[in-house]
């Protein structure tokens, strides 16, 4: 037990930063030929070596929700799991979609109002993509828990053999049924109850992901980077998707190295892992809030080298003292998976 805690906390809190640096550095994307080749190609590379993040998430639900024992109980499920997150998303969707019509210039409700209305199949705010992907995990999750308890993790393997293919030919862009968005998110489920329950935790298996994880990153940033320099714009094809077998590979390796290195942290250390990462998803949900100025003021002038983490710790930091301070009075802190 006390190693599935360490080892999780310590998951979630680089995830939320990666997340975190993945909106920092989204200004200078298409910034390609009008600021210095080396300031692009350092906000591009972190942006290709930290895909990982969402996927990370992923992981771990399916780690913790396939290894759960407890009988199905439908009813539990829907309120304490689904509901737990839905209903958030619902009031953090409407909240952002007033954001959104907040502008340097002053607000404008058309803007909102056209948000609103396509928020059935579009996010109000680009980081809530992720809970349009996520919800619908939850309905295949249960199907998931059934195999384990019935046929054991054998099928899981067959299962996660098939998915990973499926991720290579949606990198190569061979397209089928396989490119269903469900399909390809669903396989992070069961790859995290395997990566947890049933990889050995020894430093050949850890070097083995390692190994892996990073010639994927490498090949991520060289395949961006490079590609972009050859068309003249930033191009990305499908390397940044987090369906595809390079983020899965990452995901998989950051997933592994801190399983390994969880029950080395200090104590103190541990505490401070253990407070953010209970803040992790409000971290998710509220670090927009604090880019909005950054984003909207163009206060991102500068070398990405220092402007990335410094917006990182500020954003990340605000989030985290707001997510705090709404989960201490229980009016409030139910807005927060």
């Amino acid at each position: 037990m006390r190693e599935r805690v360490l080892f999780f906390d310590l998951l979630r809190c680089v995830a939320a930063i990666a997340v975190i640096a993945i909106h920092v550095l989204a200004p200078y994307r298409h910034e390609l030929g009008v600021i210095p080749f080396g300031e692009w190609a350092t906000a591009v590379g972190v942006n290709s070596v930290t895909r990982w993040a969402v996927p990370v998430f992923i992981l771990i639900t399916g780690a913790l929700m396939l290894s759960d024992k407890r009988p199905f109980d439908a009813k539990y499920y829907v309120k304490r799991r689904l509901g737990k997150v839905l209903v958030p998303f619902l009031i953090w969707s409407l909240f952002y979609a007033i954001l959104s019509g907040l502008s340097s210039a002053g607000y404008d409700v058309s803007v909102t109002q056209q948000v609103l209305a396509d928020s059935p199949h579009h996010a109000t705010y680009y980081h809530l993509g992720f809970f349009y992907y996520f919800i619908p995990l939850y309905f295949v999750i249960p199907f998931f828990q059934l195999v384990v308890k019935h046929s054991g993790p054998t099928a899981l393997y067959g299962f996660v053999a098939v998915w990973l293919t499926t991720t290579l030919l949606y990198l190569m862009k061979i397209d089928g049924p396989w490119s269903h968005e469900l399909w390809l998110y669903s396989g992070y489920l069961p790859l995290g109850y395997l990566l947890y329950q049933r990889v050995p935790l020894n430093k050949f298996y850890v070097a083995v992901f390692a190994v892996l994880g990073f010639a994927a990153l490498v090949t991520t940033a060289y395949m961006v980077i490079g590609t972009s320099q050859q068309m003249g714009e930033y191009t990305v094809g499908r390397w940044l998707s987090y369906k595809t077998l390079n983020v899965v590979l990452a995901a998989s390796m950051v997933f592994m190295v801190c399983r390994y290195v969880g029950e080395g942290l200090s104590d103190g250390v541990n505490r401070v892992v253990g407070f953010v990462s209970q803040h992790s998803l409000g971290i998710y949900i509220l670090h927009p809030i604090f880019l909005w100025p950054m984003k909207e003021f163009g206060w991102y002038q500068g070398h990405p080298a220092w402007v990335i983490p410094l917006w990182i710790l500020l954003s990340g930091a605000g989030a985290l003292a707001l997510s705090y301070s709404l989960s201490k009075s229980e009016k409030t802190r139910w807005l927060l998976p």
